[in-house]
Formats: C-alpha cells, structure tokens, sequence
C-alpha cells in the first residue's frame, strides 16, 4: 500500500466519483481506477461499489476509509515534524501531560531553554488518560505525574516540581464565588460533580463529603463534562489547582482539608543528557520563584 494508493482511495470516498477523484488528484481515470483496484486487491475486499452513477462505499470500506484517514494525518503530522527538526534541530526532548495547563510555565521554560539550547526542541504531547503508560513506552523523555503515581516504578527519576493543594470551581456569581476559604459545611445542600477520572486523593477526599449524607452529587464523565455542567449551573466540582488554566472563566476558591498533591517530572533513568538537565531546572526554577502563585 502506498501513501499514493491511499490519498486516491480518501479522495475516491470523499466525492464516489471516478472521474472527479482522478481530476482531483491531477492522474488519468484509467490510471486512477487501476490503483484503486491494486489497493483492494492487497487488502482482500472490496472497498467501492461500482455502478454507472459512480461508485460507493461497502460497509467494509467505510470503516476502512475511517481508519485509514486517521492514518493519513498522523502520517502527515509525521512528515511535517520531520521537516521541522531536520531543518533546524540537532535533537528533541518530549514532554507528556494529561492537559495543557498541569505544566503551566512549559511556555516559559521553552522561551527560556530556546536561548541556551536552540539546537534542541521541546515537544509537547498531551494524553488525558494513560500518559505514564505512553512514557514507560518510551514514548516520551518526561512525564508530568503526581508522586502517588510514581511509587514502585522502576527505571525511572523523581523531580519534584511543586504541590497543588484541592479547589473548589464554582460559577463567578455563585455566592461561594466571594469567600476566601471553602470547608464542608459551606457544601450542604449543593450538587457536588464527582468522577470523571479524578486522582485517587481527591476521590477520598469526595466520598468523605458524600459521606456526610448533606450533599448531592452528580457523576461526570472527565473534567471537561464537568467544567460544562458548572458553567451550566448543574453543580460545582473539586478540582486540583494544577488543572487551572487561569483563564478567569470560574472562581477557584481554596478548600480546607489536609490533603494536596505532590507534582512531579519523571525522566528514564539512562538519560542523562545534558540539554534535558538544563530544561528541568529551568522548569524548577520558575516554579520555585512563583512562590505567591496559586496551585
């Protein structure tokens, strides 16, 4: 299968007409229709329905045509990034993350690193779910984690990054909006949103509330939906201060309990580069000197 074969078969989809794809794609029809058919006949099925109106998807192309765009642009992406580095760097340090803002300085870091080490570039990749897993795989150089996350992992260095204590996000004209400070008893009576792929240590801390039998609450699919349901006034949710984005859309108001979150960087252990010792402590000393800024 060529890259080729498989923009003919994605153009071929998009308008089910031979003699448009073909003129889409610059190529005769004979030759065009002779490739499609090569493509089907390597992966063994039909893929297009002839007919003199033109042609149609099978139930099995569909779904092939959707993996196979995917595909495509992941491909794409590929090609343009290699483009990129071979243009202008010498070597790359990836960083994976749940969402863009656990790592709120990356942007800065960057800037700061680009200065010192502008043969080296900083790739961010972000993964909602299972970005310790996409490390361990090798996928990445570093890994934003909670400390709790790290216990028992082999092969791998801790960097303590800096601690996030627990939010409570609520709507800008909620009454809770004004105070400093939010405990239980300033919960009774509300629609606490819960789940949604909270860290083991703000689930406990949930289930205490729960507890209480004076609380409602809602299960949310992940933090997104539940950001969606506060700013629709279904309820409010607890959140860890390093899933703020600082954007000024919700209030997050501190809430009083002991527990927190310890942030951390992990890096393999056989690397030892000197270029990703020197982003780490950039990223370590703006979290150091943002002393006053809340997490």
């Amino acid at each position: 299968m060529t890259t080729k074969q498989i923009d003919y078969c994605i153009e071929l989809a998009h308008t089910l007409n031979f003699s448009r794809a073909a003129d889409n794609m610059f190529v005769s029809q004979p030759t065009f229709s002779y490739q499609i058919r090569l493509l089907e006949d390597e992966v063994g099925f039909a893929i297009f329905e002839r007919s003199g109106k033109g042609a149609s998807l099978t139930p099995a192309g569909a779904q092939f045509v959707s993996f196979l765009t995917g595909m495509r642009q992941d491909l794409k992406r590929a090609i343009e990034q290699g483009q990129n580095f071979s243009v202008k760097y010498q070597d790359s340090i990836s960083i994976c993350m749940m969402v863009r803002q656990a790592v709120f300085f990356l942007p800065e870091a960057m800037q700061v690193f680009s200065e010192s080490e502008p043969n080296v570039q900083i790739t961010p990749l972000f993964r909602y779910e299972n970005s310790m897993e996409s490390f361990l795989q090798n996928e990445a150089d570093i890994v934003f984690a909670l400390k709790e996350q790290t216990k028992q992992v082999a092969g791998i260095q801790v960097h303590d990054l800096f601690e996030s204590r627990i939010y409570l996000i609520a709507n800008r004209d909620d009454p809770l909006a004004c105070k400093n400070l939010i405990c239980e008893e300033d919960l009774y009576g509300r629609t606490l949103m819960v789940g949604g792929g909270s860290p083991q240590t703000l689930k406990t801390v949930q289930h205490r509330l729960i507890s209480s039998g004076k609380i409602n609450y809602f299960n949310s699919a992940d933090h997104d939906t539940t950001l969606t349901n506060v700013a629709a006034g279904r309820g409010v949710c607890l959140a860890p201060g390093f899933l703020n984005d600082h954007s000024g859309q919700f209030a997050w108001i501190p809430f009083d309990c002991k527990e927190g979150f310890s942030c951390v960087l992990c890096t393999h252990k056989e690397d030892q580069r000197d270029s990703l010792k020197t982003f780490l402590d950039i990223l370590k000393k703006l979290y150091s000197d943002a002393v006053a800024f809340p997490l």
